[in-house]
């Protein structure tokens, strides 16, 4: 059966409300659950942001499922700070939690100052801090010169089976080329024409591991409130890759949002799956799994995380599953 996860987002939920979340999250019957690691917001209405490396270890303490989260190494988090980070979660949690690895956004990384990289010098670093964290990660000194500089490196206290870190991935270009390291991939679309290029990409270059998808939606009474939810809570979504890596504050989104105008509903919902109709959101989200993911992380965008929990949530995962019976997940292993 295809494992359906929550997705955790920090940049709407204070931490301590998106603990409450994904503890009853797990009680209702999501299989997994994933998050991002932002140091802002994408746009100001969202207003959250918390710590994303210290949330898990109360997130994971409070649960029993798998939880993964995008980390960025390289700017804010050297990549020794993060391989320390993703040793002590799988050596505490065996074989339930994993490493999304991207290159990063300035949106976030921003705050460390000097000249924001080309995405060429960005993947290359990335590709850097996968090698210096992977080698870390088998119990290795590691000294490595380059984009990034490490010396003498050691993590101490390593899991018997390393996490797995997957690749992040928003173009088919990306995708081809973290097929030669990562352990899985995760992308996130809206339409099959958007994500299936994706996928082929990364199993047509000889990737690995379980191919996620998350999926942002949004949910109304009528069609008018769920367009007023995307409205305020993803107005971003409007500005699309490349664009979206160097942007630097919530505001400056706002303002690139509304650049020529307020967006119309319908380009709006470009970026969201979006009905007042539980049935169509359920079939809609389902074709986008069919394509060929093992896993789906389901976002619903409003900030009464314990209300969706409790109300819209039961209902998607009945429908998912009745929908999505037959592709089984595959396990996450580690180099």
């Amino acid at each position: 059966m295809t494992f359906i996860g929550y997705h955790a987002s920090h940049e709407q939920v204070p931490p301590s409300g998106l603990l409450e979340a994904v503890i009853e999250a797990e009680r209702i019957g999501f299989d997994g659950a994933f998050s991002a690691d932002h140091l802002a917001p994408w746009t100001p209405a969202q207003g959250h942001s918390g710590n994303t490396l210290a949330w898990l270890g109360a997130a994971l303490t409070s649960t029993r499922f798998t939880i993964g989260a995008v980390a960025t190494p390289g700017y804010r988090y050297h990549p020794v700070v993060m391989a320390h980070a993703i040793a002590t979660y799988g050596e505490m949690f065996p074989g339930r939690y994993f490493a999304a690895l991207g290159s990063g956004e300035l949106l976030n990384e921003h705050v460390v100052g000097g000249e924001w990289p080309s995405k060429d010098e960005r993947m290359a670093r990335l590709g850097e801090c996968v090698e210096v964290i992977r080698r870390l990660l088998a119990g290795e000194e590691v000294t490595h010169s380059g984009l990034i500089e490490v010396d003498r490196a050691r993590i101490w206290s390593l899991p018997t089976t390393p996490p797995a870190l997957m690749a992040t991935a928003t173009s088919t270009a990306t995708a081809a080329w973290a097929a030669g390291w990562a352990d899985g991939l995760v992308t996130v679309g809206t339409t099959v024409e958007e994500v299936t290029p994706i996928l082929d990409a990364y199993r047509s270059a000889g990737g690995r591991g379980p191919a996620a998808l998350q999926v942002h939606l949004a949910h109304g009474e009528n069609e008018a409130e769920a367009s007023a939810l995307v409205r305020e809570q993803w107005l971003h979504g409007v500005v699309t890759p490349p664009t979206t890596w160097d942007v630097a504050t919530p505001q400056e989104f706002v303002a690139l949002s509304r650049d020529g105008g307020d967006p119309s509903d319908a380009d709006l919902r470009a970026a969201v799956v979006t009905s007042s109709d539980v049935d169509e959101l359920t079939s809609r989200v389902a074709d986008l799994a069919a394509v060929g993911f093992e896993r789906l992380y389901v976002h619903d965008i409003s900030q009464d995380q314990l209300g969706y929990l409790a109300g819209l949530a039961p209902q998607l995962l009945a429908g998912l599953r009745a929908a999505l019976p037959s592709r089984r997940d595959v396990p996450l292993t580690s180099d």
